[in-house]
């Protein structure tokens, strides 16, 4: 007997509160295809807000080519990002709210206006933009040793875990977001760079592609929704203890605690 989306997400549901990974849903079924992991990813979002969460925006993942030839496909995917998960800049993060977390410095915009796909041109998406912050993502995976496929990643809510983001909205303005460059240190000592034409070519681009798919699944982004664009350099695993910074250009500092 075939097992349903329900009882996969409630496995993961699980794995969230226990901590404890589950084998990838790809090893009994390796046919598992994106639509049926954005179909576990659906239930799974509604076990959380059964619960009292809520949708504060959306994330886009594989945004790097590297990422998406390490998985072996051609678009990037999403997922939500909810109220629960969400820390400012100097925050503490405790380390055993996770698996096994990783962290990514990512340019984050802020929605002021609603952006309804399909039919979203990177022209309008930028139009759409309040503007941006800096921001840290914390991925992890409820999938055991990260040994994930598309679909698996994709049913784990595209392995978001949590986000800090700084304070400040810059307006975009006249600024070029495929430039803006951002050095990510540790503990003080720098370990990676990286800029937004790292993500799609451009941060806006990624936005304009999850208004469209999106739109294609009746969801809409709307104003004051953050959208975590995509890593701008290889994701560093998070030890107890570490303090991590990552300076944007005209974006500022954000930083985190490793509690």
């Amino acid at each position: 007997m075939s097992i349903t989306p329900a009882a996969r997400a409630r496995a993961l549901y699980d794995a969230r509160r226990t901590r404890v990974a589950v084998p990838p849903f790809t090893d009994d079924d390796p046919g598992l295809g994106v639509d049926e992991g954005y179909a576990i990813q659906r239930e799974l979002l509604a076990l959380l807000l059964a619960d009292g969460d809520r949708v504060i925006g959306h994330k886009v993942g594989l945004t790097s080519e590297a990422m998406r030839t390490m998985l072996g496909v051609d678009s990037p995917d999403y997922g939500p990002v909810l109220a629960s998960t969400l820390y400012r800049d100097g925050d503490a993060i405790p380390l055993d709210r996770f698996i096994a977390p990783r962290i990514e410095a990512e340019i984050v915009f802020v929605l002021g206006e609603r952006l309804s796909g399909p039919g979203v041109t990177v022209t309008r998406a930028r139009a759409a933009i309040a503007g941006a912050v800096a921001g840290l993502e914390i991925i992890d995976s409820r999938i055991a040793d990260w040994r994930i496929t598309l679909a698996d990643t994709v049913a784990d809510l595209a392995s978001n875990g949590a986000a800090a983001v700084s304070s400040r909205i810059v307006p975009l303005d006249d600024m070029d977001t495929r430039l803006i460059g951002m050095s990510l240190s540790r503990n003080g000592e720098l370990i990676d760079t990286g800029a937004g034409a790292a993500v799609l070519g451009d941060p806006v681009a990624a936005l304009a592609w999850l208004a469209n798919v999106l739109g294609e699944r009746g969801t809409v982004l709307e104003p004051g929704h953050l959208v975590l664009t995509g890593s701008l350099h290889a994701a560093v695993p998070m030890e107890r203890g570490d303090v991590f910074r990552a300076d944007f250009d005209r974006l500022g500092p954000v930083t985190v605690r490793v509690a």
